[in-house]
């Protein structure tokens, strides 16, 4: 299911997501829409699959290593295995506040160059770019069996709203 919504600065999609593999497929086709200088900004509780899909972008993007959670070493770079941008993975849920925290992970320098994944990054990586794509992932917490997963997915800035609603619905559903 999607509902495309556009402003000006501002392109919106919603979707439906039933399983793991279909979040992966996510990533994959979302993948195909990203490039190098882009930022996408990952929130939902956890296990609601960020890291999922984050691994089909990996596999999208065409990218070196297995694409795993980096709680512990807070941010992995994964070098494309072609010709297109490195992916640069970071969880910054160990980190306190702002981007004063995130400037020795060197991200303004990397982002030219790679497309950064960020978990865990709202109200800490925004000044970054205002060019960016927030994913946020919403399942019922606490809730073990359902698969169920709404996803909304805004493109923030001229980059996304140049390709207006058309880029991120093209996401259709998965």
């Amino acid at each position: 299911m999607e509902a495309p919504a556009a402003r000006h600065d501002r392109a919106e999609t919603e979707l439906i997501i039933t399983s793991p593999e279909q979040m992966r497929e996510l990533g994959r086709r979302l993948a195909g829409l990203l490039r190098a200088g882009d930022l996408v900004m990952l929130s939902g509780e956890l296990g609601a699959g960020k890291t999922t899909l984050t691994r089909g972008l990996g596999e999208g993007l065409g990218v070196r290593g297995a694409v795993t959670s980096p709680t512990f070493v807070i941010a992995r770079v994964h070098p494309s295995l072609g010709d297109g941008p490195p992916l640069v993975h970071v969880d910054a849920y160990r980190l306190g506040g702002g981007l004063d925290e995130m400037e020795d992970l060197d991200l303004d320098v990397s982002l030219p160059e790679s497309v950064i994944v960020v978990e865990w990054g709202e109200g800490k990586v925004e000044e970054l770019t205002e060019d960016r794509l927030a994913v946020r992932i919403h399942r019922a917490v606490g809730d073990t069996v359902d698969e169920v997963r709404h996803v909304t997915l805004t493109g923030l800035g001229e980059r996304w709203a140049a390709g207006g609603p058309g880029a991120l619905s093209a996401l259709g559903t998965v």
